[in-house]
């Protein structure tokens, strides 16, 4: 089995979730990345939008999308992993065929997380 995560090509839940976050995350994400969502809270610019799309990625859907700041990225986008629910959702959303669910997939290896 390769140990290409299927994230590297998919960026379905960049552009169905909005990506919200403790604001301290902020600190961590180029300011033109993140906006505030009240005194405590931020997201990533772009998935607040009615048809989010994350002004980090990078790419088509599908095919060949990237994060440009997958190291930085914060915990909603850590904490979605390749195949779970969330994922499936947004690929459904996007037309894309759903992951078979294994857990040999390897996270880190991820574009997106």
């Amino acid at each position: 089995m390769s140990d290409v995560s299927p994230c590297t090509t998919c960026g379905a839940c960049c552009a169905t979730y909005r990506v919200s976050f403790y604001w301290a995350e902020a600190e961590q994400l180029p300011a033109a990345l993140t906006r505030p969502l009240g005194r405590w809270y931020a997201c990533m610019s772009g998935t607040q939008l009615p048809r989010p799309r994350c002004d980090a990625l990078h790419g088509e859907l599908g095919a060949a999308a990237a994060c440009a700041v997958y190291e930085q990225r914060p915990s909603p986008c850590r904490e979605l992993q390749p195949g779970d629910d969330k994922c499936q959702r947004a690929r459904l959303r996007h037309g894309l065929a759903p992951l078979p669910v294994t857990p040999s997939v390897p996270v880190e290896a991820s574009a997106f997380a």
